[in-house]
């Protein structure tokens, strides 16, 4: 865990991360089809974050690798334009295989056309590609600022590439990352909902898509270059998030603080639709609504070893000790006793430490939690792995209430991006 946390702290200092851990990727490039003549500049391009991020690289264009022998030194295995009908009846089995059993697949572009009579194919790489327009300049809008893929990314995002439409939308079974703004360009068909990039997980594996990549230079552009580093380190399962298919959220915080308050010292700034803490102790709550029962999504991230949390369930009031005598607080800290550090209902139950030490990124990298009350009982996830189950007890407290966040003090700066929520049956309490 030390020297994950301690890599990781690289994230805030250049503009690549390097990898927690070593380890070993496959990118396979055969074509059966259209060969997309990026496909050099992009395998270099992997090399090239392997060699900043400390992870090794093998390229092949050799399908005989894909048996359980071959691909077992791999932690993930990239489908750089590969395009046709590229694996026989055997690999297919041992790919699959080698998915289910918790490995990582990467997807870039012509990745989408490619094996369109295989089912599990179709599902691992989330949509089928149906047609493109010209090359041309698009807005990219980015969904998700958590994911490491599109972490470093601004929420409007202009670049050059052929933007894919897709047979069907992958958001119902997979979680999107970005969209494209057809209003910014022309030939888009897939209409106010289009994504470009996703992620998702399949039984134990995991899977990153980015319709990005059929120009060569877009392996040179430092942002894509990241956003590519993103999906694999996710991918090989080495930095996690929440790929879990989200629908129906609301919006409580995304650049917009209409609504909320600040009670008691300090205060949180508010730049690039990100909160930080400032000062403190007081409380950052969402003063035009309270939840009864709900799904309470939001992302976090600390600088080191900082004090931040969560809360829940507590009246109105300018007064921040009232969430803490009133309501709970879902713990955000690096450091302390069990009951009062990340994930833990603070002094009231801690976090299952093993579950959450295997989901939990390190400061300087992005988590995301989801508070699901549901009447007197709390789950907390963690990058999409439950961590908590709490039941409440306490005859003077409750779940149900107003939420906040916390700004713990001077020494502590804790950040945070799109809160959202949604109210579940018979859950809202105006």
């Amino acid at each position: 865990m030390i020297g994950r946390m301690l890599a990781a702290m690289v994230l805030m200092a250049g503009p690549v991360p390097l990898a927690d851990d070593p380890f070993d990727v496959l990118v396979f490039s055969k074509t059966a089809g259209f060969r997309h003549d990026s496909i050099p500049a992009g395998v270099q391009a992997v090399r090239d974050l392997g060699a900043e991020a400390g992870f090794t690289v093998t390229a092949t264009e050799d399908a005989g690798v894909f048996t359980a022998a071959g691909l077992d030194g791999y932690e993930a295995v990239v489908f750089l334009s590969t395009t046709g009908d590229v694996l026989d009846a055997e690999q297919q089995a041992a790919f699959e295989s080698y998915v289910r059993a918790g490995r990582g697949f990467v997807g870039v572009h012509a990745a989408a056309d490619t094996e369109y009579d295989w089912p599990f194919y179709g599902e691992l790489v989330g949509a089928y590609f149906a047609r493109h327009p010209a090359i041309q300049p698009a807005t990219v809008r980015v969904e998700d600022r958590a994911h490491p893929a599109t972490a470093h990314l601004p929420r409007d995002w202009t670049r050059t590439d052929e933007w894919y439409d897709y047979r069907t939308n992958p958001r119902a079974t997979a979680h999107v990352l970005a969209t494209l703004d057809e209003s910014t360009y022309t030939g888009g068909g897939m209409g106010a909902d289009h994504p470009i990039a996703w992620c998702k997980t399949l039984d134990g594996g995991r899977s990153f898509y980015t319709g990005g990549g059929h120009t060569a230079e877009s392996f040179a552009d430092p942002d894509f270059r990241r956003h590519l580093l993103g999906g694999i380190r996710y991918a090989a399962g080495q930095a996690r998030a929440d790929c879990r298919p989200e629908t129906g959220y609301t919006a409580l915080y995304d650049g917009d603080t209409a609504g909320w308050a600040q009670a008691g010292p300090g205060a949180f700034t508010n730049a690039d639709a990100t909160l930080t803490s400032t000062g403190g102790m007081g409380l950052f709550w969402y003063e035009a609504e309270r939840f009864t029962s709900y799904s309470l999504k939001l992302d976090w991230r600390m600088t080191g070893d900082d004090n931040s949390g969560v809360f829940i369930g507590f009246p109105p009031s300018d007064d921040p000790w009232s969430a803490v005598d009133n309501g709970y607080e879902i713990q955000i800290d690096a450091t302390d006793a069990p009951d009062r550090t990340t994930g833990a209902v603070y002094t009231f139950q801690a976090a299952d430490q093993a579950a959450r030490d295997a989901a939990l990124n390190p400061p300087g990298e992005w988590n995301t939690f989801e508070l699901l009350v549901e009447g007197d009982r709390l789950q907390v996830f963690l990058n999409g792995v439950r961590i908590t189950d709490f039941t409440d007890t306490d005859a003077v407290r409750s779940l149900a209430g107003h939420i906040g966040i916390q700004n713990h003090g001077d020494a502590d700066t804790v950040s945070f991006r799109n809160i959202r929520i949604k109210e579940l049956p018979g859950g809202c309490g105006r």
